[in-house]
């Protein structure tokens, strides 16, 4: 499939730095199969319904961004490196810059934490060993670390981001990038949807900075995804059967719980317990098995993510969308406002 399908212009002053304040005053659009509607996200409760399931994405963000010092025989030179997910026994995959100062065998010094170059790959990924627990990197990383803010934020993260870049339901640390459709949810946004009948459940996906790799290929078949770890639990497998049962409808917040959604979905339909490493890749075509609707925001031309909201809603609804979206002011990418997807088989 080729990419070119999937670009769009986007004047940078369409990219927000900073999110909504209050999280809920956000616009929304409300991509329906034949026209759109300018709304708020605490529009939400009037565009659900009674029984549906709205599933959310529990992962924490690390402040997974460490400025460090190599050391070796030929000499010392300064790196950044972020954290994109551990491979077992201390050692993390990376991305450094610049990635060409490192070698394997290398050491670099973060501060309080100290680091081996196990290996360097392409595209700027390392595999970086520490020592210690992961529980014991985790707690270093509070004092040394920043929020890894995606590359297209043209600023460095302060204070303001350990808590913007964080969701409410943040419980299981170990993502590098937010699941930013639920940046949006606030304590009086979820009360008001309970009162309307709407339920809620987690999935877990911690989110790799791979999610801002650009697609380089031209074709979609030559693009790989880099792997993130993710679980979806009896309890969410049972909340998600309760509601198909009711007749109430799956509404995924942010590509994140709907990739893990459809990494859990059987085969003929229903869904079933997963824990484990998913490299799904959601392009047109693609057969959704559980979400009926996504909130997500507003992505990156020729990304992965805009071409899975595409795959869900249709190109052509969506590119229409995201021309309407620009030319109306609305604040595209983490920090920006968000939309509601109708799937097309369903419309």
């Amino acid at each position: 499939m080729d990419v070119a399908q999937f670009d769009f212009d986007l004047p940078r002053s369409s990219i927000a730095q900073r999110p909504a304040r209050p999280r809920d005053a956000a616009r929304m659009l409300d991509v329906l199969p034949d026209h759109v509607l300018d709304l708020g996200v605490r529009d939400l409760p009037s565009r659900l319904q009674a029984g549906d399931l709205l599933v959310f994405n529990d992962t924490k963000v690390i402040p997974a961004r460490i400025e460090g010092v190599r050391s070796a025989a030929r000499g010392t030179a300064k790196v950044e490196v972020t954290l994109n997910r551990p491979l077992g026994d201390g050692r993390w995959s990376a991305f450094a810059r610049p990635a060409k100062r490192l070698r394997a065998g290398d050491g670099v010094d973060f501060g309080s934490l100290r680091a081996e170059v196990v290996e360097r790959g392409a595209g700027g990924e390392v595999t970086l060993a520490f020592a210690g627990s992961e529980a014991s990197l985790f707690a270093a990383l509070e004092q040394t670390g920043s929020m890894p803010l995606p590359p297209y934020m043209s600023r460095d993260a302060d204070a303001d981001d350990r808590s913007d870049y964080q969701t409410m339901f943040a419980r299981a640390p170990g993502a590098v990038a937010a699941p930013t459709a639920a940046l949006h949810f606030t304590p009086r946004l979820m009360a008001a949807l309970a009162e309307c009948g709407v339920a809620h459940t987690f999935v877990t996906l911690h989110v790799g900075a791979g999610t801002f790799l650009p697609v380089t290929a031209s074709d979609t078949a030559a693009h790989r995804m880099h792997p993130e770890w993710g679980e979806a639990s009896e309890l969410t497998v049972e909340a998600v059967t309760a509601t198909r049962q009711r007749r109430g409808r799956v509404v995924a917040v942010g590509t994140t719980a709907l990739r893990v959604l459809e990494s859990a979905a059987r085969n003929g339909g229903g869904i079933e317990a997963f824990r484990g490493e998913t490299s799904l890749f959601i392009t047109p075509g693609y057969r959704f098995g559980v979400a009926d609707l996504l909130l997500t925001n507003f992505h990156l031309p020729r990304s992965t993510l805009f071409m899975l909201v595409c795959a869900f809603a249709g190109t052509e609804r969506m590119q229409r969308a995201y021309a309407h979206a620009r030319d109306t002011g609305y604040r595209f990418y983490s920090y920006g406002d968000c939309c509601l997807l109708h799937r097309e088989s369903a419309s």
